[in-house]
């Protein structure tokens, strides 16, 4: 009988053993979590295995981070993947249909994004970059033919046209001159011409009269414009002042352009084509109500598509700019090591209890085997 309580007795004390040491080890993965001393001395195994190599550890995270897990390679198959495009796309889609939802204004979005006075502040970037390229237009056009910076497009469209003013010209003239408009504006010019010749210009007035004159003058500048060297004449006129007029140098207006005032008008019309007021006080909705269709179904993919093909192109070096090493490193060293254990024990809890039985059972085991050995010596 007493070998028998012994027998167990050996078994229960190893099973003791095997399960209190199994679990101890557990405990000493994590706690102490700091080094404990006696007087000037630190006891073994103070602070526990993972707060003791945390710095370590945390190091090395974020090496198989970097290197197994979040890679390049990893990063570019994801945004290669249609289904991944797809949801992105969707995904902004659904964000800028939210936008045009709302009354959002640029005034509205400027401020809510820090940017204060944002009307003023870019109509006074629009005119100042206006007058800078008004005179470095200027400046580059002055020392230069009008033929050399004037589009040949436009020239060539003024060599057709020329015909067509001089018909035009022609047209008009004689629709004014054969008006009652024209015929008074005859007879004046006749009046002035024989009141500048003095007693000649009276005598033939006297013998003629001025109704009789213009009667005669009035049907001969009609015919005057209506004959076709006429208006080759004029045309050789126009062509001579057209061609002499592109050899010129813009600097040979100097004294009659007044270029600042040129400029003063050009702000004005720019300020009153753009309309800030209304572009910036208006929902984008409503300034944008005839693209918003375009926008969503064309814009935003080709514009997801590239931002894609732009990251994966750059992929490498924006993963050495966010040094992801280092922020893993960072994050798992300010992890509070109390949570840590928790959330481990948490999701193992049952392996960590069953390497406690197992250390129970084995220390069974061998003090089983020691009674067996102990019998049979």
């Amino acid at each position: 009988m007493d070998i028998v309580i012994r027998f167990l007795i050996l078994i229960v004390v190893g099973a003791m053993i095997g399960g209190v040491t199994n679990y101890f080890a557990i405990k000493m993965l994590f706690r102490p979590l700091r080094p404990i001393y006696l007087w000037k001395w630190r006891l073994p195994f103070t602070p526990g295995l993972i707060p003791k190599r945390h710095d370590e550890m945390a190091e090395k995270l974020g090496q198989v981070v970097v290197e197994h897990l979040l890679t390049a390679e990893g990063l570019t198959a994801k945004f290669h993947d249609t289904q991944f495009q797809e949801e992105l796309n969707t995904f902004v889609q659904r964000e800028v249909n939210r936008f045009f939802d709302r009354d959002e204004t640029l005034l509205s979005l400027a401020h809510s994004i820090g940017i204060e006075n944002a009307e003023e502040r870019l109509e006074q970037f629009v005119l100042e970059k206006l007058e800078e390229k008004y005179w470095d237009a200027i400046g580059s056009m002055r020392d230069k033919r009008i033929e050399q910076w004037l589009p040949g497009e436009l020239q060539q469209f003024i060599d057709e046209k020329i015909p067509v003013l001089v018909d035009t010209l022609c047209v008009k003239a004689i629709e004014y001159f054969d008006s009652e408009e024209g015929k008074e504006k005859v007879g004046e010019l006749i009046e002035h011409f024989l009141v500048d010749k003095g007693t000649l210009g009276n005598m033939v007035k006297m013998f003629l009269g001025n109704e009789s004159l213009m009667n005669k003058v009035q049907p001969e500048i009609v015919k005057f414009f209506q004959q076709q060297t006429t208006r080759q004449l004029f045309e050789q006129i126009v062509r001579r002042e057209w061609t002499s007029l592109k050899i010129k140098q813009l600097s040979d207006f100097d004294d009659k352009v007044n270029y600042e005032a040129l400029l003063t008008w050009l702000k004005k019309n720019v300020v009153e084509q753009m309309n800030l007021p209304y572009i910036f006080e208006s929902p984008l909705r409503e300034l944008l109500a005839e693209r918003n269709e375009w926008i969503v179904e064309e814009l935003v993919p080709t514009f997801t598509r590239r931002m894609l093909d732009y990251a994966i192109s750059k992929i490498d070096t924006i993963m050495e700019k966010l040094h992801l090493e280092d922020i893993v490193k960072v994050q798992v060293e300010s992890f509070p090591l109390e949570r840590l254990e928790e959330i481990v024990l948490t999701i193992s809890s049952r392996e960590f209890k069953m390497i406690t039985y197992l250390g129970a059972l084995l220390g069974g085991m061998i003090g089983a085997a020691q009674g067996i050995m102990f019998l049979l010596l």
